[in-house]
């Protein structure tokens, strides 16, 4: 895993829904340092503190107030996943009118309480579609309605296609406020058919990971579970199970028994659940263990998770894959550092404002450079 770059000058970062620290992580590698940080759960604020010092308050974030309380410093960006749960496409929850979507609107009163220059916060793919799309169009306006004005330019990311060795489909918002006069736009791909170089596979995120000494315990699995994937060649999945088998089992999803294809990315990890969601090794017929996931999320190995198997595996699953973001942090540093030639963003700024979500999805990726 790369070594953080080192810059004159690092960005001041307040993270909200941190986790365990995937997001921070890259924009760390690229420089920045976050100065205060938040999360709701015990085991992940562990984790986060571990690597990143205690700049990390334990509690829910609908108990604090960014306008009037003292102990959170002004910051150069504000940085987040507000959750996602929501908005997934897997568990099909009621996105805005569900108890936890409305949680972004925390996000927003921290940049409204903060005026960072910029914010990037992060969701997944369903965002898009949720409520008929209704959801990412109440987002857009209300981060854009946070003055004096931020110009808001979201874009879904292939994260195998920024170097993680794995398929990871995530939506990045990027908001600049509009006075700074700095136009962003997000990166092309560096990886894969559309980028220079070849994907980063899960056979080279795996080499020597058995050397690794922490969150690399075995999971202990049922002899069926062993028999069944014998069956299923590299890369397969439970379909791969003769429908003669006494072993064959239908009616499931398609991450369910599924192993790994060592020359291309993984598929992507997910969080929680059981009957045959964790992810499995090839050859070896067994769950991968934590630190193998750790690694196809391209977390170093020196990133210590704390908590048990699961929720050290929830962790994982929840965080954004740091070496992902690592390009637009790299694309955002001129703005801190003031090594760019400021334009008028006011045109812009209105003629975003009166896109829908999709023709606004199709202006930023004809931006990308």
């Amino acid at each position: 895993m790369s070594e953080k770059t080192n810059n004159q000058y690092e960005p001041k970062v307040v993270s909200i829904f941190s986790g365990c620290g995937g997001l921070d992580l890259g924009f760390h590698l690229e420089g920045y340092r976050t100065i205060w940080a938040n999360d709701f759960a015990e085991w992940a604020v562990k984790s986060f503190r571990g690597y990143f010092g205690d700049v990390i308050k334990y509690g829910d974030i609908t108990q604090i107030d960014p306008y009037t309380d003292k102990s959170i410093p002004d910051c150069d960006m504000v940085l987040g996943g507000f959750p996602c749960q929501d908005f997934s496409i897997i568990w099909k929850q009621p996105g805005l009118n569900g108890t936890r979507g409305g949680l972004f609107r925390h996000f927003a009163e921290f940049v409204d309480a903060k005026k960072p220059k910029a914010f990037v916060a992060e969701n997944v793919k369903g965002l898009l579609t949720a409520n008929g799309g209704k959801a990412i169009d109440t987002i857009i306006k209300d981060f854009e309605s946070i003055a004096p004005g931020y110009v808001v330019k979201p874009h879904l990311y292939n994260f195998a296609e920024y170097g993680v060795p794995q398929f990871r489909e995530r939506v990045l918002f990027v908001g600049i406020r509009i006075d700074t006069g700095f136009n962003f736009v997000h990166p092309k791909p560096s990886h894969g058919p559309n980028g220079a170089l070849p994907y980063v596979t899960a056979g080279e995120a795996l080499k020597g990971v058995e050397n690794v000494p922490t969150n690399n315990e075995h999971i202990n699995i049922k002899e069926k579970t062993r028999k069944m994937l014998e069956m299923i060649p590299e890369g397969g999945n439970f379909t791969d199970i003769p429908k003669d088998s006494p072993y064959y089992v239908k009616g499931m999803i398609s991450h369910v028994y599924r192993r790994i294809k060592l020359d291309e990315p993984a598929k992507t990890l997910i969080a929680a659940g059981g009957g045959g969601t964790w992810g499995y090794h090839y050859p070896e017929p067994r769950p991968l263990t934590n630190r193998e996931r750790a690694r196809l999320q391209s977390f170093p190995d020196d990133f210590v998770f704390e908590g048990s198997v699961t929720e050290v595996r929830r962790q994982i699953g929840n965080a954004v894959p740091p070496e992902g973001v690592r390009a637009v942090a790299r694309r955002l540093l001129p703005l801190f550092t003031g090594e760019y030639e400021p334009v008028d963003l006011t045109e812009e700024y209105e003629l975003m404002k009166h896109m829908t979500v999709k023709q606004r999805l199709e202006y930023v990726t004809n931006q990308m450079e």
